[in-house]
């Protein structure tokens, strides 16, 4: 095995910092885009996106933060990074349809990072924990929750009425919440005898 070249680099203040320039570069570059909808930057008919800042800021900072050893300047590059990051995302959906800068897929990218961002920040701090309390339930409980998942997501089919997948769904869930709630019973009462 290579010996390691640097020291750990892997920090929760690096971290930090760059999912707070995210979230400052994502509504800083959406509120400066309302307030000022008109101004572009265009050369010779292309029009330069602030996603293009953002891949190369992105792009910068991380080849910095590769060759880099200097703990000052990682701070820096983490914040060059998490705006260039939030430039990108605030044009995902721009980037996704090729057209629409208000398109809601840029919202839906914003909630999926923030709750991706939440839940590692959940598994780094209370880790042992949550394998404990989540990972190793048993297959009756597993089962059990999913179909009280089922059971609840249905309410979207009802809600738009597409009754068709509404009722499979709340079948399958019942189905499974019942199988699951009789397997656990059945375990207890195994675990008693």
């Amino acid at each position: 095995m290579f010996p390691l070249s640097k020291g750990r680099r892997f920090e929760h203040g690096l971290s930090f910092l760059a999912t707070l320039a995210f979230l400052g570069g994502f509504f800083g570059a959406r509120l400066f885009h309302l307030a000022f909808p008109s101004l572009m930057v265009i050369t010779q008919g292309i029009h330069f996106h602030h996603f293009w800042y953002g891949l190369t800021m992105m792009g910068v900072a991380g080849w910095l933060g590769i060759v880099d050893n200097d703990e000052k300047f990682a701070r820096v590059y983490a914040v060059v990074f998490g705006v260039g990051a939030g430039f990108v995302g605030d044009e995902v959906g721009l980037l996704l349809t090729f057209d629409d800068y208000y398109s809601e897929l840029t919202l839906e990218f914003l909630v999926a990072a923030v709750a991706f961002l939440i839940l590692v920040a959940l598994m780094i701090r209370y880790r042992k924990q949550i394998l404990e309390e989540v990972f190793h339930l048993s297959r009756g409980e597993r089962l059990t929750h999913v179909g009280v998942f089922l059971i609840g997501f249905s309410a979207i089919s009802f809600a738009f009425g597409t009754f068709e997948l509404g009722i499979p769904l709340v079948a399958i869930g019942v189905a499974l919440f019942i199988l699951g709630y009789s397997r656990e019973r059945r375990m207890a009462r195994r675990n008693v005898s």
